[in-house]
């Protein structure tokens, strides 16, 4: 096998990687504007440069509790189907080159909606790297 290049961040104590083809740009905290009626995943949309993207709550997503640390959340912009969409993070992790050989099953100990979000995983020396299934994650927005 080859290897595999993903844009990494975290969300809570969770570090999730995409495949970085998929990333358009990874931004500072931005003012969102609450949408009425959307779903809880759905923070509310961002204005970056006169585009209209959509802010998706990351966290709650995966069934993580609300940041209480009074931090605003990163965005990672990813391109989908529909257009671009706004992953709220918590914190950016790096460009990262992955042995395909490594990847595994989805850890036992990710239970719920979380199991079903995550693809599989990669350990690596001093982490274990979880690959968003980005499509299946974003399906509450479509």
């Amino acid at each position: 096998m080859g290897m595999k290049q993903f844009a990494t961040f975290y969300a809570g104590d969770r570090y999730l990687g995409i495949d970085v083809t998929r990333v358009q740009e990874v931004i500072r905290s931005q003012s969102i504007t609450r949408t009425p009626l959307a779903a809880d995943e759905i923070r509310g949309l961002i204005n970056l440069r006169g585009q209209i993207v959509l802010a998706f709550d990351l966290r709650r997503r995966l069934g993580l509790p609300a940041r209480d640390d009074g931090v605003p959340p990163m965005n990672v912009v990813v391109r989908t189907h529909e257009g671009l969409v706004s992953l709220l993070v918590d914190r950016i992790g790096d460009v990262l080159d992955v042995d395909e050989d490594l990847f595994e099953e989805p850890p036992e100990t990710l239970q719920g909606d979380a199991r079903d979000l995550i693809r599989g995983a990669y350990k690596l020396d001093d982490e274990l790297l979880l690959e968003l299934d980005t499509d299946r994650a974003l399906e509450v927005v479509a």
